[in-house]
């Protein structure tokens, strides 16, 4: 009698191959944050997503979610997470929290994640993601990411969405030495990731790099 051995060609085995994938390129995109890496292969990435785009979770692309919005790449939101430079005892802020996937991330790594979605509905089911999950120390709120949070000061905040111009009313909300990262540009214009770290009431500006961002949105939706 013979024994068949089966060869794994399931989602557990797409996915290691995609996260191999992704490890690779971040290595040479000179991102090499072990913790992060961690967090990221720690967080089940498909939870995050409808089963139509399960084979992309692991790459660059952005994927369509509800209410018309996307989760970014996970290169970029990679990226991002690495110049946030996140450790066990700050306190961030999270303006768009969308499918709650890089509140999970966070949430891993740092001591406290406030996360502020606009849509309704986006912000339940982040929640009842991150409650699956057993991630307790991220709160998800609705509400209008530019007006801020009363939970302040942070360590850092993160802007997913991108604005049209430096947000100067977000100095008061970060500690000292503090650091925000953003994209900054009009929707049809080269757009700047850069990294705002406040010293005494003002920025200093580092660009790190270009993207292509949806523009935020001031106020609530009426529905959704």
């Amino acid at each position: 009698m013979t024994t068949a051995h089966a060869t794994d060609t399931g989602p557990a085995a797409v996915d290691r191959e995609s996260l191999a994938a992704f490890l690779l390129r971040m290595r040479a995109a000179g991102i090499d944050d072990k913790a992060l890496l961690k967090a990221i292969e720690a967080v089940p990435r498909r939870e995050f997503a409808d089963p139509q785009f399960h084979d992309a979770v692991w790459s660059s692309r952005m994927i369509p979610i509800d209410c018309g919005e996307t989760i970014e790449g996970l290169d970029h939101q990679a990226r991002v997470l690495a110049e946030l430079a996140l450790d066990e005892n700050q306190r961030v802020l999270e303006i768009g929290t969308g499918s709650g996937y890089t509140a999970a991330v966070m949430g891993k790594l740092t001591r406290r994640v406030y996360s502020i979605e606009r849509f309704r509905r986006l912000r339940a089911a982040a929640q009842a993601r991150l409650r699956a999950l057993k991630i307790d120390n991220v709160i998800v709120s609705h509400g209008d990411g530019l007006a801020g949070s009363d939970e302040g000061p942070f360590d850092r905040i993160v802007v997913w969405p991108a604005l049209t111009s430096v947000p100067r009313g977000f100095t008061e909300l970060l500690v000292s030495g503090g650091k925000l990262i953003c994209a900054i540009g009009e929707a049809d214009e080269r757009q700047v990731l850069v990294r705002l770290t406040k010293v005494g009431s003002r920025y200093e500006r580092e660009d790190i790099g270009t993207v292509r961002a949806q523009l935020v949105v001031a106020g609530l939706p009426e529905a959704l």
